[in-house]
């Protein structure tokens, strides 16, 4: 007998519809075992997907979707719209190549209205598609699911604010609460949502002034309201304010949402949820549980083993906490991943100097450049691709005003299963046309600790770009020494060929090179480029072969070619990195392998350019 009879009937939302109010419980309960079942067994997010059970049910229970547009912010918690609408049976191929994306992906399903992965976008892309709808005369409803931690970010407030001022549009806007967002968030908003808990101390003040004042407190009932809830904040921008309500209560649920789908006007819902809910592991560690790899769901995940290779984010954490006990004017900052970031033992530190913003890059960049106004000494923690999000304040308000702000750059280059919306593909070309800046790439372990000091007593901008997992196993050592700046250093001699490695692809090139007997060198500098090595290497060597794991367009690559059009026009030059392509999920090796990486590929570049034989 199947563990998912009800949950094995439903093919699409048309199927959901068509039940009882009364299963939607046993359908909950059968699509949340489900979901610990399945993804214990690929990896994936999971406790923002069982907190949104009930919500998703209710979401695709009340709307005719796909005609009506569901836009969820960030995409991490999608799991189960996906299970819902037609790809249960792929999801033992979650995140690996070729199989579901973990984030919502228009290409995928007509159900995912709007890619999502990173988060804030949701209001606005809904705005839009209900301005677009009411220019059709079309009358389809249009919803936004955005987490708390989302609304932390100023694009949020902006697509609130234009909302508000578009009254004759169907949007409902559902706040996500669940306290979190992948770490506990921060700032002022979060205090006023969590304040009174699902609005208990203000239900429990109007029955009391009810019973005391009668008409009176009634009369008075908003103000108290504006007094003690969140929901004038959101009435302010224009909209209807409901809530809080259980988000996972379908019996309110299910009727709050059928009754908002008449409204029009732009609504907001406010939901409280729990991350985790229904799995005990889950609830009491949800951050633990956020992002998880293959594990024994009825034992859970367990801690404490290692691989015995430090991955880069730990040694930047190490390095960062080693550096703060020498300056006391350094201050780390992050948007919102301590965890991810390696930052948690610095926060339990120095906790004075550790400022997580929220997700905020734009401002955790400007307010980093502020702290280096006054003699501060900030380092920015970030991943590649969220740095693409305040690329404006790096370039105004850090590069052009010279400001001594290190950028600990983590995931750059290929990330995996999370996919093209996580791969740290452009930071290398964004940033090497910044003036002023220098740019780092790290070979192993050691070289990263002793670029981050290097970048740390540079006195202007720097950049230090490492990717995701470990390095070569190389023991980073105690003492920190300042690399001199723009420097490459030759790691094997060889013939006619010279193959120029930038960070993460060093051991790549060194195989490379013993097969082929190539000349290899740890270039160590994106910006400034070794232009003297460069001119050394021309005299004995007939091609040049540039790896990064970056875009090939507009990538260190590119620069070295240009370099030596300039002083060597008639050098052959094989620029090698990744295509022009967004480039999907899949297993980190086999992606780099695809986008002609690995050892084998860089080989038969250098025979096809014809300069060495079989």
């Amino acid at each position: 007998m199947s563990a998912y009879p009800l949950l094995e009937t439903i093919n699409d939302p048309a199927d959901l519809r068509r039940l009882e109010r009364r299963d939607l419980h046993q359908l909950a309960n059968e699509l949340r075992a489900f979901l610990i079942e399945s993804v214990s067994k690929t990896g994936g997010h999971l406790s923002s997907n069982l907190g949104t059970v009930e919500l998703t049910i209710a979401l695709h229970y009340a709307f005719n979707t796909p005609d009506d547009r569901i836009v969820w912010d960030v995409g991490h918690q999608t799991y189960g719209h996906k299970i819902l609408t037609g790809r249960r049976d792929a999801m033992p191929t979650l995140r690996q190549y070729g199989g579901l994306s973990g984030f919502p992906k228009r290409s995928e399903s007509p159900y995912d209205t709007f890619g999502t992965a990173h988060s804030s976008t949701s209001i606005s892309a809904a705005l839009g598609m209900a301005v677009a709808a009411r220019n059709d005369g079309n009358d389809r409803a249009n919803i936004a699911i955005i987490g708390d931690g989302a609304m932390s970010a100023g694009m949020a407030f902006e697509a609130l604010n234009n909302a508000g001022d578009t009254p004759d549009v169907r949007l409902l806007v559902i706040l996500n609460d669940n306290e979190m967002s992948i770490s506990p968030p921060v700032g002022s908003l979060t205090r006023i949502l969590a304040r009174l808990m699902s609005g208990r101390t203000y239900n429990a003040a109007r029955r009391a002034g009810e019973r005391v004042l009668g008409d009176f407190a009634r009369k008075v009932e908003e103000h108290v309201k504006g007094m003690i809830t969140p929901g004038t904040l959101f009435e302010e921008f224009g909209f209807n304010y409901i809530g809080p309500i259980d988000g996972h209560d379908l019996d309110a649920l299910v009727p709050t949402l059928q009754n908002l789908k008449k409204l029009k006007g732009p609504q907001f819902l406010h939901v409280i949820t729990r991350k985790g809910q229904g799995y005990k592991l889950a609830e009491a560690d949800p951050v633990l549980y956020h992002g998880v790899s293959k594990f024994d769901h009825t034992a859970g995940i367990q801690t404490g083993k290692t691989s015995g290779k430090r991955t880069y984010t730990q040694v930047f954490g190490d390095w960062l906490c080693d550096m703060a006990a020498r300056d006391p004017r350094l201050i780390a900052i992050t948007p919102a991943m301590r965890e991810g970031s390696g930052l948690v033992r610095f926060a339990d530190e120095y906790p004075d100097r550790y400022h997580d913003v929220g997700i905020a890059e734009q401002h955790a960049l400007t307010f980093a450049a502020g702290l280096a106004c006054e003699g501060k000494k900030p380092v920015v923690a970030i991943y590649s691709t969220f740095l693409q999000r305040a690329y404006d304040q790096l370039i105004h308000d850090i590069a052009l005003q010279n400001l001594p702000v290190v950028l600990a750059i983590d995931r750059a280059g290929l990330v995996g299963a999370d996919g093209a919306t996580h791969h740290g593909a452009f930071d290398l070309s964004y940033l090497q046309c910044i003036p002023n800046m220098v740019i780092m790439a790290p070979a192993d372990e050691n070289e990263c600790r002793q670029m981050l000091y290097t970048a740390y007593m540079h006195d202007g901008p720097t950049a230090v770009r490492y990717p995701r997992g470990s390095g070569m196993g190389v023991t980073p050592e105690c003492e920190m020494t300042a690399l001199p700046i723009g420097k490459g250093e030759i790691r094997r001699r060889g013939k006619r060929v010279a193959i120029l490695a930038f960070g993460s692809m060093l051991p790549a090139a060194l195989a490379a090179g013993e097969e082929l007997d190539a000349t290899v060198v740890n270039m160590r500098f994106v910006k400034p480029l070794d232009t003297d090595l460069l001119r050394t290497l021309e005299h004995e060597h007939d091609l040049f072969v540039t790896v990064e794991e970056n875009s090939v367009i507009g990538g260190a690559g590119a620069e070295v070619n240009r370099q030596l059009a300039l002083n060597a026009p008639a050098t052959t030059v094989v620029t090698l990195g990744l295509p022009d392509v967004f480039i999907d999920h899949g297993e980190q090796g086999q992606l780099m392998a695809q986008s002609g990486l690995s050892t084998a590929r860089i080989v038969e570049s250098v025979r096809t350019a014809g300069f060495v034989g079989d």
